[in-house]
C-alpha cells in the first residue's frame, strides 16, 4: 500500500469563537488541516483568512450550501492536493482532540476503512439530543438490517478520500444534516469496511448551532423513507450478507 496522506477536514459555518483554538489543539497532531469555509459571514470569513495566512488548506464556497455540501466540496479538494484520509471535525470545538489519534492509527493497519466516532459525553450534553439520537439510530439500524452502524451523527470519522468520492459521485447524500447519516447507510451497503472508535463530546453552553428545526427534520425524514426504500430494493442482498464471512471492499 501506498504511505497514507491524512489531513483532517474542518467544515466551518461562522464560528469565529471556537475555529481558532481548534485549529491550534489540532495543529498538535502535525497534520495539515483543511478548512471549508460554507459561506461564512465577514466576521468568521476574516478568521478563517487569518488562518490561511498561517499555511492552512482554505476552500470558500461563496453561500451557505450545509454541512454536507461543504464535506463533499473538502473532500474533493482534498483529493486534488493528493491527501489520502480526510479526518472530518465538527468546528464547534466539542469533540476530544486527544481522542483523533486513534482514528489516524488505524491507518497503518486498514487504509480502506471508515472510521466512525461514537460518542462520550459528559454531563453537559442536553438531554434532548442525547435521546433524540436514538430515532434515526433505530432508523439507521432498520434501513442497514443490522446493528453494524454504532452511531450515524458523529461529526468524527475518518474517510478515505477517493473510494469515498467515487460512491458520493453516484449517491450524494444530500447536503445538510442527512449527509452525516446517508453516507455512513450507503457505504454499509456497498460493503465498506468500517470500524469505530469513542470521541469525548463536550457541550459548551454558549454553543451554536445550525440546526434549523423544521427545515432539517423535515429532510431527515425524507432522508430515511427514501433509505428505507432503498433497503427494500436491497433486501435480497443484505440477507444474504448476513450469511457470508466479512471481507473488506473498497466501494
Amino acid at each position: 500500500m501506498a504511505e497514507p496522506r491524512p489531513c483532517i477536514l474542518i467544515p466551518v459555518y461562522n464560528h469565529p469563537a471556537t475555529i481558532t483554538p481548534l485549529c491550534t489543539e489540532l495543529a498538535a497532531l502535525e497534520i495539515p488541516l483543511l478548512l471549508v469555509d460554507d459561506g461564512s459571514d465577514q466576521q468568521c470569513a476574516a478568521v478563517l483568512d487569518r488562518l490561511a495566512e498561517q499555511g492552512h488548506h482554505l476552500l470558500r464556497l461563496e453561500t451557505n450550501q450545509g454541512k454536507g455540501a461543504a464535506v463533499r466540496a473538502g473532500l474533493r479538494y482534498a483529493e486534488q492536493l493528493g491527501f489520502s484520509h480526510a479526518l472530518q471535525v465538527d468546528a464547534d470545538g466539542q469533540h476530544g482532540v486527544d481522542d483523533l489519534p486513534a482514528f489516524l492509527a488505524t491507518l497503518t493497519v486498514a487504509q480502506h476503512t471508515l472510521v466512525v466516532g461514537y460518542p462520550r459525553y459528559d454531563a453537559s450534553v442536553p438531554r434532548v439530543r442525547f435521546y433524540g439520537r436514538y430515532a434515526t439510530h433505530i432508523w439507521v439500524w432498520i434501513n442497514t438490517l443490522s446493528l453494524d452502524i454504532r452511531d450515524s451523527m458523529c461529526g468524527v470519522r475518518l474517510y478515505p478520500v477517493a473510494p469515498l468520492n467515487r460512491m458520493l459521485a453516484r449517491h450524494p447524500c444530500g447536503n445538510r444534516m442527512t449527509f452525516d447519516t446517508e453516507v455512513l447507510v450507503r457505504w454499509h451497503w456497498a460493503q465498506g469496511a468500517m470500524m469505530h472508535r469513542p470521541v469525548r463530546v463536550h457541550y459548551p453552553r454558549d454553543g451554536i448551532s445550525h440546526f434549523a428545526v423544521w427545515r432539517d427534520n423535515r429532510q431527515i425524514s425524507l432522508m430515511h423513507t427514501r433509505l428505507f426504500f432503498g433497503m427494500l430494493w436491497r433486501l435480497p442482498r443484505l440477507l444474504a450478507r448476513r450469511f457470508q464471512p466479512h471481507r473488506e471492499v473498497s466501494p
